[in-house]
Parts: structure tokens; C-alpha cells; sequence
């Protein structure tokens, strides 16, 4: 399709914005650019119908299935946002006076005490702004904790070989060194590496529970065991809770941080950069630890208390209010018992999908899965030469969104699904028909297969230049002679 700098014509526009209702400001002239800036000169029609085609170039929940597996990519109900639209709520200003925006910080304290149940931690904090941002974060609270105690000789955290890979880069951030920790051939966290790799030197441990594998671990609660023994806190990912919400809590496990994230588990939005919220609990013996402020309750009054030890700022003010805000509308429209129907439902969903194709594909890890599955292509790859990434490719003819490739690394041509919570039992029938099928074409025309998707926007992308040569700026020779691609 044609950028928007292609369209239109000189003098060509519309009127979209109010008339300017503040003194105007002219800037300097030695701050001013000297030439002309390029600008698409359009009409809201040619906006309208370009940003309209774009639209329908994405693909979102609201197009169709999205089995992206350990994203949990599942539906946004719209009440959450008429809650997050609310004047109230949608007008206020970080900076105004606390007495003002009561109920905004009641919110945040209704969150916290809601999800501190949830997750069995002690306190909250809202700032981060991601999940990784909810990684790095936990990781000050451990960094500051050993710091506290003095221990500066604990320098190394374990995370396992089957982690999301934003675990070991947080922990790096930090200044950490990472220790992998491998698996057994059960997907499970191998206990004897474990307990070599342990010593003075751990600072902690980083852990999802079920696993990428969408497993969970029978020994979680002699790992976290012998963590605290020899000295290191635990971490929990919560990126796949959506798994146990409502009946197993990370703080009963042996956790002591947790990060959590929005997006996947509380049903807030999720991709194309955010807004996003990682929150991070913990157990009561780090909070003063905990960035930034948080919401206090005198009887019916609320008002933001510092930390006394705080690790600082991660985020400006009390993190994106509106995201929490719309996880906070999904809990209360739940309740408590509609807390045990995500966990059973996305299993539920899970297991079905992959019982009814187990028969066809090969299972990395056979037997009852959690919230999601691997599927391993390795053996239909060497019969066939169709890979993980032309299966992929297939999918989306159909209108669904192809499932995580390659991923976990420890799972050869791995393809991950996760149903979600939210997707009827016709959808995923459906979508194992569709898969079905394709296997099929791999075993009777694999070169067609090879060549997907054909009727899509697009079709196979040179990722790798993508990668490494983008063009980051239009070039209009007629108006920038000295443009960059």
C-alpha cells in the first residue's frame, strides 16, 4: 500500500484540531530547521481511508484466533475501557493535589490489596510499566536486600534453560551474572544442577510456574526450599498465571517477588508497544524496598507514603493508572470464584487442543499440560522439509494467527500454542481442523506449503535485512536531497 507522505496533493487539508485556545509561542530563529519539512499534505478522507488500510493489515484478537503461546493473547472486554473513559478517572493530573484524586488512589489500594491476595505477597507496587520493567524492578528489591544484609558477595542468579528470555537479560541489567539451570528430559527443573549451582554466591532465582513448556513443576516447593538455604530470595515470572490464578498462590510456593503482568492474565491490552503495567509484589520483609510511593488508608482517607528505603523511581508517578484501573474493572466483574474459572478454563482449553492433536503432531512433552503446549516439528521437518516457520506461514491463510515458532530454544522446530481462556470450543476446533489440513498438504505438497502464505498483505519478508538494514526514513528526492534510509 502507498505511505501517507505519497498521497495527496500541495495544499491539500483538513481541519481536525479546535481553534488554539493558549497564547501562541514562537521559538527562536536560530532553533528553527532551515528547510522545509516534508509533511503528507491530505485530506481526511485520504486520512480516514489510510489509516483504515492499515488496519486492515493487522491482525488482533478482534480479527481472529491468536494462539501465541506464553503471550496469552486473549480478549479485552470492552467494559474496561467504558470504566477507564470515565471523566473521573481519564481527566485527572498527576500533580494535582492527593485530597483530589481520592478515588484514584483508592483504586490503587483496592488493586493491591486484591492482587497481594491473589499472588499470596504482602505489598505492591504499580510503576512498572512491562513486564520485563516488573523483571528489572524485582531485581532492585533483591539487589537492595542483600545489599541491606551486607552480602555484596551474591552475584549470581539461577534461571532456568526453559525462562523467557527477558529473565537472564533483566538479571543482566542489574549487574547479575546468570547461571543456566537445565532441564530433564520431563520439561521440569533439573534438581541436581540445581543444588550444584548453588552457594554463597546466589543472589536469587528466577522461575515461572507452570513453565514455557506449560508444565508445572512437582518440586517447586523443594527448589524454592533450597534457594532461601542457601541464602537467595526467589523470583517468580507471572507471565504465565493465568495458568493457576485462583486455586495456587506464587508466596505459597516459596516465592518472595512477583512480577505481574496486565496484559496477560487481567485482560488489559496488550501489544503494539503499550501502554503496559508489570506491577511487582513481594513479601513484607523487602517492601520498604518497593520504587516510588505507595497508597495508604487512614479510615476512609487514602494519601501516597514514600518507602524509607526505596530503590527509587522506575517509572514517573504511580505507573500507567488507567491499565490498572481496567484490571481492577475485570477483577470486580469476576470475583472471587470467577478467579478459579480462568485456571480451569484456559487448562481446560489447552488440553483439549492438544489432545486432539497429539495423534497427528509430536508433543515435545507428552501427558497434561497447563495453559499451553509445544508441538515439535523436528521429525515432520526431516520427512517432509516443511518447518516449524512454513506451518506457520500456513496458518495464516486462515485468518488466524500463526502460534510462537522456535521457541523455547530447548524444543527443536517448537511451535507453542495457548488457547487462552476466552476462546469457545468451536474456534479451537476449528483451528485444529485448519492444522490438520496443513499437515496433510506437508505430507502431499510441500512445496505449496513452502510458498505461504499466498493471499495475505504480505508474503515471506527478508527478516534478517529487516533486522539489520531498516529503513527508518522516507526518501523524496523532489524535497530532501541529503535523506537517509
Amino acid at each position: 500500500m502507498r505511505l501517507i507522505v505519497e498521497s495527496g496533493q500541495k495544499n491539500r487539508s483538513c481541519t481536525l484540531l479546535p481553534e488554539l485556545s493558549v497564547p501562541e509561542y514562537r521559538m527562536e530563529a536560530s532553533l528553527l530547521r532551515g528547510q522545509e519539512l516534508h509533511l503528507p499534505e491530505v485530506s481526511e478522507t485520504e486520512i480516514s481511508r489510510h489509516y483504515t488500510a492499515l488496519a486492515g493489515r493487522v491482525h488482533g484478537v478482534n480479527n481472529g484466533f491468536y494462539p501465541l503461546g506464553s503471550c496469552t493473547m486473549k480478549y479485552n472486554p470492552k467494559i474496561n475501557d467504558e470504566i477507564a473513559a470515565m471523566e473521573g478517572f481519564s481527566n485527572i493530573h498527576p500533580l494535582q493535589p492527593e485530597y483530589t484524586a481520592e478515588g484514584c488512589l483508592e483504586v490503587l489500594k483496592e488493586a493491591e490489596e486484591i492482587l497481594t491476595e491473589i499472588t499470596g505477597m504482602d505489598a505492591m507496587t504499580f510503576q512498572p510499566a512491562a513486564g520485563a520493567h516488573g523483571e528489572f524492578t524485582g531485581l532492585l528489591l533483591m539487589h537492595a536486600y542483600h545489599t541491606a544484609r551486607k552480602d555484596s558477595g551474591r552475584t549470581k542468579i539461577l534461571v532456568p534453560d526453559s525462562a523467557h528470555g527477558t529473565n537472564p537479560a533483566s538479571a543482566a541489567m542489574v549487574g547479575y551474572t546468570i547461571i543456566n539451570i537445565p532441564s530433564t528430559e520431563h520439561g521440569l527443573v533439573d534438581l541436581t544442577a540445581l543444588k550444584a549451582a548453588l552457594g554463597n554466591d546466589t543472589a536469587g532465582l528466577m522461575l515461572t510456574n507452570p513453565n514455557t513448556l506449560g508444565l508445572f513443576d512437582t518440586n517447586i516447593l523443594e527448589i524454592t526450599r533450597l534457594v532461601h538455604e542457601a541464602g537467595g530470595l526467589n523470583y517468580y515470572d507471572g507471565a504465565n498465571l493465568n495458568a493457576v490464578i485462583g486455586r495456587a498462590r506464587p508466596g505459597d510456593m516459596g516465592f518472595d517477588i512477583v512480577h505481574l503482568n496486565l496484559h496477560k492474565t487481567f485482560s488489559t491490552p496488550h501489544g503494539g508497544g503499550g501502554p503496559g503495567s508489570g506491577p511487582v509484589g513481594c513479601k513484607k520483609n523487602l517492601a520498604n524496598y518497593l520504587p516510588g510511593n505507595r497508597v495508604a488508608r487512614d479510615g476512609e482517607n487514602h494519601y501516597l507514603l514514600q518507602q524509607e528505603e526505596s530503590v527509587g523511581r522506575v517509572k514517573m508517578f504511580e505507573g500507567n493508572f488507567l491499565i490498572v484501573l481496567r484490571a481492577l474493572t475485570y477483577l470486580l466483574t469476576l470475583g472471587k470464584e470467577g478467579m478459579a474459572d480462568i485456571s480451569g478454563n484456559a487448562v481446560l482449553n489447552a488440553n483439549y487442543m492438544m489432545k486432539r492433536l497429539e495423534d497427528t503432531f509430536e508433543v515435545a512433552y507428552p501427558g497434561v499440560c497447563m495453559h499451553e503446549f509445544v508441538l515439535t516439528l523436528e521429525k515432520l521437518k526431516e520427512e517432509t522439509g516443511v518447518s516449524a516457520l512454513d506451518m506457520a506461514k500456513g496458518i495464516q491463510e486462515y485468518g488466524i494467527h500463526p502460534p510462537t515458532m522456535y521457541f523455547p530454544n530447548i524444543v527443536h522446530e517448537a511451535l507453542m500454542l495457548e488457547p487462552t481462556e476466552t476462546e469457545s470450543k468451536e474456534t479451537i476446533d476449528r483451528a485444529v481442523d485448519i492444522m490438520l489440513q496443513l499437515y496433510d498438504k506437508a505430507q502431499n505438497e510441500p512445496e505449496r506449503l513452502k510458498e505461504a502464505p499466498i493471499n495475505q498483505p504480505v508474503r515471506r519478508l527478508d527478516e534478517v535485512t529487516a533486522a539489520r538494514k531498516p529503513i527508518l526514513k522516507h526518501s523524496d528526492e523532489e524535497h530532501c536531497e541529503t535523506c537517509v534510509e
